[in-house]
């Protein structure tokens, strides 16, 4: 099972989508790459899914161990 990690890049200007459980730095489970409208599904602080703009977002490329062990240490899991 590929993992894909994004880099949070701003929390500003989300029109109607709350930033309040993002955190500019942190790295960010994703969900689903592309859910449609430039939206991205991740894993927040909240620990849930939800959609934010992926264009705040970057990913980040790692090897497959380093993703599955950081999977492994997120607190949501």
């Amino acid at each position: 099972m590929a993992v894909t990690f994004v880099v949070c890049l701003q929390v500003d200007n989300l029109g109607d989508v709350s930033g309040d459980d993002l955190h500019v730095g942190r790295l960010y489970e994703v969900v689903e790459q592309d859910a449609g409208h430039g939206m991205m599904r991740i894993i927040d602080e909240s620990g849930e899914d939800y959609l934010y703009p992926a264009a705040c977002f970057a990913t980040v490329s790692m090897q497959d161990n380093v993703a599955t062990r950081l999977l492994q240490v997120l607190p949501h899991n």
